[in-house]
């Protein structure tokens, strides 16, 4: 299936192309219908992303459990190198932008960030929560083990794998 030839579709305007790859073997009316879909998604992978309207934070808002007598960790700053220090800004800059993430002013626990490099050379912010999760209590209800994950798939017609190559 990962061999299989594809097609560029542009979910993005002609002045600002952002071609996506989708499988040669779907017919004119799945690609059609794909290429409909992504374009209706595409806020969400272009880095246009809005906040969030149709969630009031009164019903909604995300907290992470921790341990009562748990002590908050501040991880040493760990050094980058200047060039990398203003890749990693930018990309902040942007989610910072679509409100993705918050500043805060007394952070009570901190962890360093983790670079991932994608295929295209960009790359992947992501966070060190090693600390944090020892502080949290044990889930009771674990996601299921990945080979039941991957019998669920198996029925379906599509699987997406919009970020399994960057």
């Amino acid at each position: 299936m990962l061999n299989e030839s594809t097609i560029k579709i542009n979910i993005n305007t002609q002045d600002d192309p952002h071609i996506l790859k989708i499988g040669q073997s779907l017919d004119v009316a799945e690609q059609e219908a794909f290429t409909s879909f992504l374009k209706t998604i595409a806020m969400f992978f272009l880095g246009h992303m809005p906040i969030c309207p149709s969630i009031d934070p009164k019903i909604v808002v995300h907290n992470i459990v921790t341990i009562p007598d748990a002590k908050p960790i501040k991880q040493k700053l760990l050094k980058m190198h200047p060039r990398i220090a203003l890749l990693v800004k930018e990309e902040l800059q942007c989610l910072l932008s679509v409100s993705f993430i918050l500043p805060i002013d007394y952070p009570q626990w901190i962890s360093n960030i983790v670079l991932v490099t994608k295929a295209t050379g960009g790359l992947h912010i992501c966070m060190n929560f090693c600390d944090l999760n020892l502080a949290c209590p044990k889930d009771d209800f674990p996601l299921p083990g990945i080979d039941q994950l991957v019998d669920l798939t198996v029925s379906h017609e599509m699987l997406s794998l919009m970020d399994g190559f960057s």
